[in-house]
């Protein structure tokens, strides 16, 4: 049976561990103080969880505080930091998708560019990084787009199935209604050739029963298309319409399972949590060292009977007081001081860590400055951050070439083109853009060398450009050069000289016969 029995408990027993994980990594990843507090508060008591709750007892977040007065603890978004550069590092520039037909590649860059795809790129590494594991799953609507959709879907919001350590089918839910204990959720189910949707009610901690699709209008605008029985035909064969991306492997806490492992991944948790005791305390000498006045009795003003006694800081006069100001009875200004370099040391050696840990350097967060470097200089000091960009990317590149490959066939079979579905070939832009001076460089380098072409040397300097733009540039120069008019891209022969020019004499001719200047026969 694809879909869950009913009344199954959720999420499934079998992946109570997996999700446990999921929900601390979220709690950090969100950056919200109170889901922290929640969080931690509620893993921190023994009756809820009689296993873990001795790890989390001593952290800042599981402590108890006064509700009467405000939340003075601080939270510093490093997790959301470290997710948000991941993805950074791995799509800031779009990847490249290639086939060799030329058709089925106009219409491939026309679903990629309409759909937005590199911007939910960006948004699935994002999540990838903090939680682990994210999918990408194919849509279809034809009132909205003439084109298969991207949609994203979260580690914690899927149940996968694997062989091999390949994604084989996946259910993905959501929670459509909670109404006190009783939640409505739905499921969609992916295999290959065959998407299946079901709704149910049920709790907190139970899948409940199965309720008609069509008693919700929002689910049944969703299963347009499905069957009585919620099942829907992809007509695309073997291909399934959904991919995995395991953020990095193996999974240290859960060994020979095949699901990614967050970037938070002990013992950065604990070290997110000492930076926030951190923030606070620096916080707190900050507020306990404002300006305080201590004044004799005498200073104050009477505000009454039974309404006590005030003191003016803008008044300049006082009236004559029964004191003697020279026997330490005048006005006392206390003020403690700030340990600014011990908090600011502190701070940056534990985000120092974490990044590390993390699998980072610590120039990609700016701790080593933000100095002038070429993308060379760039490229070495964060050797630490390409490795893991590199290591993420064999992760990627295929879960692209295979979801790319299923929407070729999925808007066939829609009927929306006739383009063959292949397997495209994938190249991931550049981690660190190069400055102009080093462009410039390296094409002068190249000139002197004469190395390469005009036409490679303006790809170079303007990437995102296309052919006909290219073409153009390289007219142009050869057009203010005084270069013949011809095929732009035609690359003329190191021994042809230019059209119009003198032909050079031969350089290895013998000299005339004859006796030499200065012989014997000379006059």
């Amino acid at each position: 049976m694809p879909l869950p029995a009913p009344n199954t408990a959720w999420p499934p027993p079998a992946l109570a561990d997996i999700y446990r994980d999921y929900d601390e990594a979220d709690a950090w990843y969100s950056g919200d103080k109170t889901r922290l507090a929640t969080y931690y508060t509620r893993a921190a008591q023994p009756e809820r969880d009689r296993e873990h709750w001795h790890q989390y007892v001593h952290r800042m977040w599981a402590q108890s505080h006064d509700l009467t007065r405000p939340d003075s603890r601080l939270h510093v978004p490093l997790a959301g930091d470290i997710a948000a550069t991941s993805a950074d590092l791995l799509f800031s520039e779009p990847p490249t998708f290639t086939v060799e037909d030329a058709t089925t590649q106009e219409r491939l860059e026309e679903i990629l560019e309409e759909g937005g795809v590199h911007m939910r790129l960006l948004e699935a590494a994002e999540v990838d990084s903090g939680l682990g594991d994210v999918y990408i799953k194919l849509c279809w609507d034809g009132d909205v787009a003439q084109r298969p959709i991207w949609a994203i879907e979260h580690g914690d919001a899927a149940i996968p199935t694997f062989r091999w350590g390949r994604l084989t089918e996946v259910t993905f839910w959501r929670e459509l209604e909670r109404n006190g204990d009783q939640v409505m959720r739905f499921l969609e189910h992916h295999e290959p050739g065959l998407i299946t949707y079901a709704l149910f009610e049920g709790t907190g901690k139970n899948l409940g029963q199965p309720v008609p699709l069509d008693s919700r209008e929002d689910v049944a605008e969703m299963t347009r298309g499905a069957d009585a029985d919620g099942r829907q035909d992809t007509k695309i064969g073997p291909l399934l319409t959904a991919t995995h991306i395991p953020n990095m492997r193996p999974n240290r806490k859960h060994r020979g399972l095949p699901f990614g492992r967050s970037d938070y991944a002990a013992p950065c948790y604990d070290l997110f949590d000492a930076l926030d005791q951190v923030w606070t305390s620096w916080m707190r000498d900050i507020r306990l060292a404002r300006a305080r006045l201590i004044v004799p009795r005498g200073y104050l003003t009477s505000l009454g009977p039974g309404q006590g006694a005030a003191f003016d800081a803008e008044c300049e006069i006082w009236e004559e007081l029964d004191m003697d100001p020279t026997q330490g009875g005048g006005i006392t200004l206390s003020q403690f001081a700030i340990r600014v370099a011990e908090h600011q040391a502190s701070a940056e050696s534990i985000i120092g860590q974490a990044v590390r840990s993390a699998g980072y350097s610590a120039q990609t967060f700016g701790l080593a400055g933000d100095v002038a470097a070429t993308a060379t200089e760039v490229a070495a000091r964060e050797r630490r951050s390409m490795v893991t960009r590199d290591r993420k990317i064999q992760y990627w590149a295929p879960a692209l070439r295979r979801i790319v490959e299923a929407t070729l066939a999925l808007d066939r079979s829609l009927g929306w083109s006739s383009v063959e579905p292949v397997m495209p070939t994938v190249e991931f832009g550049s981690a660190v853009s190069q400055d102009a001076e080093s462009v410039a460089r390296t094409l002068q380098l190249l000139e002197a060398a004469r190395a390469a072409s005009l036409d490679t040397k303006v790809r170079m300097l303007h990437p995102d450009w296309d052919d006909d733009q290219v073409r153009e540039e390289v007219q142009r120069i050869k057009d203010d050069e005084g270069a013949p008019v011809g095929d732009p891209l035609a690359v003329r022969p190191r021994d042809q000289p230019p059209a119009g020019a003198e032909e050079p004499p031969p350089e290895d001719v013998p000299p005339a016969a004859g006796p030499p200047a200065g012989g014997p026969n000379s006059q």
